[in-house]
């Protein structure tokens, strides 16, 4: 090939991208590599946390159905101490129904005044009162091991946020997948691949999927970020109520917390995708969201660059992977146009469909290599391997197409989902509160002095207070590390050296005097 293309004169065209093929494929095989020297945490004989004591699991839903039954006692089979179901008030009646089927001692069914999922995941957040929640979609089925694998990870004081492995679950009760739902199994498995190589070389992940995803409650609950997930916007204008894992695991990143993606048969759990076209509105839907976070991390976050580096260069190569991709079968086309009219003297010119053939072959078997994992497990899905090579190049359209419209922020596969704000919504929702507000612009001026001078005295009372009390004390993090981030957040950073420690102590004392 090096010979004919030096012939046609076109070497140093084509040489920077075949350079680029090459670093595509070493960025595989690394990790591939780094994916098979990848350990899970595996529990502990006597844990710190355990299913029966510390978990909540939180299961946003508008349109539940026979599959909810099959999921949900999946997840009482790990032992949580309680499930909590929000849907909104005009499907409480079903849903209570399908949770008085299953378990309506364990099963808490509740309301939000109108369908979003973040709304409705910050209601799950309130009403939990155990040390760990876990999102779980309403199809998603887990096995008897998965909670035990999940808490392992939280031995880690500082670990925040936990994934899991993904499979396809076939909508045919027979078990019969359709070629939508093995298309989605072949992106499941690059997908698992691709988060237990960068969790073991850097612990970071690219997104904690909303399938199945663990968190450390006292994050969820803080304010800061309540605020912040219920008032995303792109661009300052589009609310975003999808992409709430992405949200998530960008604010682990940006707050000091470890993630860890679980990737073993213990902690695999099932969903169903998609039987039919409407997998690709799925996909279009997440490939905007990965476009809009993965924005954010790099460019306006920016603390992925230096906590995950590996992570960080992965979402580079996605970025590009659309172009890199699709300019293969052009070259490749320029090269067999151009070969028949200015062949070289070292060697005649090759017939087009050999060099299409040849080409295809070659992707083909690209392709094959990439997907062994999944063909070991599911051999006789090899059938739907050429319509997945024509997904590719679909999709790599389609990720250009996803760029130009960020701004389409629905769901697009399901109906009855507000587009709104979730804060507003929230806000719509909380009308006794709306008929007590009170507007402080019409308080006479007289009440407005004896406020201050109320609150100048509660705040004189506290600031001796804090004189007097004995020094903080915490079995994990001292009162400064808590008390570190700019939004009041609680972080668990590196613990400052000690005459950093003594120089806040001495300033604190001087503005005291003063």
């Amino acid at each position: 090939m090096l010979y004919l293309t030096d012939d046609l004169g076109l070497l140093p065209f084509f040489l920077p991208f075949g350079i680029i093929g090459f670093y595509r494929y070493l960025w595989f095989f690394i990790k591939v590599a780094a994916w098979l020297v990848y350990q899970p945490k595996l529990p502990k004989e006597n844990p710190t946390y355990t299913g029966e004591r510390d978990v909540t699991i939180i299961v946003p839903t508008i349109d539940a159905g026979e599959e909810f039954k099959i999921a949900a006692k999946s997840w009482l089979a790990c032992g949580p101490k309680e499930i909590i179901i929000i849907t909104e008030t005009s499907m409480r009646g079903p849903l209570q129904d399908l949770a008085n089927e299953v378990d309506p001692t364990k099963i808490k069914v509740l309301t939000v005044h109108k369908a979003n999922k973040r709304l409705q995941m910050v209601e799950g957040v309130n009403a939990a009162n155990t040390e760990i929640v876990v999102f779980a979609d309403d199809d998603a089925i887990w096995k008897p091991t998965m909670l035990d694998y999940i808490l392992a990870c939280f031995e880690d004081l500082k670990m925040g946020g936990v994934g899991t492995s993904q499979t396809v679950h076939a909508v045919d009760p027979n078990g019969h997948q359709t070629l939508w739902e093995i298309l989605a199994g072949f992106r499941l498995t690059s997908r698992n691949i691709e988060i237990a190589a960068s969790t073991h070389i850097d612990g970071g992940i690219c997104c904690l999927s909303g399938r199945t995803a663990a968190y450390r409650t006292l994050i969820l609950k803080d304010p800061a970020f309540q605020y912040c997930f219920t008032n995303d916007l792109w661009l300052g204008k589009y609310p975003l109520n999808s992409g709430d894992d992405k949200f998530l695991t960008r604010w682990m990143v940006s707050h000091g917390w470890n993630t860890y993606a679980q990737i073993c048969k213990e902690a695999e759990l099932y969903s169903t995708f998609k039987n039919n076209w409407r997998f690709v509105k799925q996909v279009l839907r997440w490939t905007r969201n990965t476009w809009r976070s993965d924005f954010r991390s790099l460019f306006t976050e920016r603390y992925i660059w230096s906590r995950h580096p590996f992570v960080a260069f992965t979402m580079v190569d996605k970025i590009f992977n659309p172009l890199t991709l699709l300019s293969g079968p052009i070259l490749v086309g320029v090269f067999a146009s151009l070969q028949e009219q200015r062949a070289g003297p070292t060697n005649p010119p090759l017939p087009g469909w050999n060099i299409a053939i040849s080409y295809i072959v070659w992707l083909m078997l690209t392709r094959f290599i990439k997907l062994i994992p999944h063909f070991v497990k599911r051999p006789l899905d090899i059938w739907v391997l050429p319509a997945w090579l024509i997904f590719n190049y679909y999709f790599a359209i389609m990720k250009i197409y996803a760029l130009f419209t960020l701004h389409e922020v629905g769901w697009g596969t399901r109906a009855g989902i507000s587009n709104d704000l979730a804060a507003d919504i929230g806000k719509a929702g909380e009308k006794h509160d709306h008929d007590l507000k009170i507007e402080m612009d019409n308080l006479n001026e007289s009440y407005k002095k004896e406020e201050s001078v109320q609150q100048a005295d509660l705040q004189s009372y506290y600031l001796q207070q804090q004189e007097q009390r004995a020094p903080y004390e915490d079995p994990f993090f001292s009162e400064a590390e808590l008390r570190q981030g700019t939004d009041g957040s609680f972080a668990p950073f590196e613990q400052q050296q000690p005459h950093q420690h003594q120089q806040q102590q001495q300033q604190h004392h001087t503005s005291t005097l003063l």
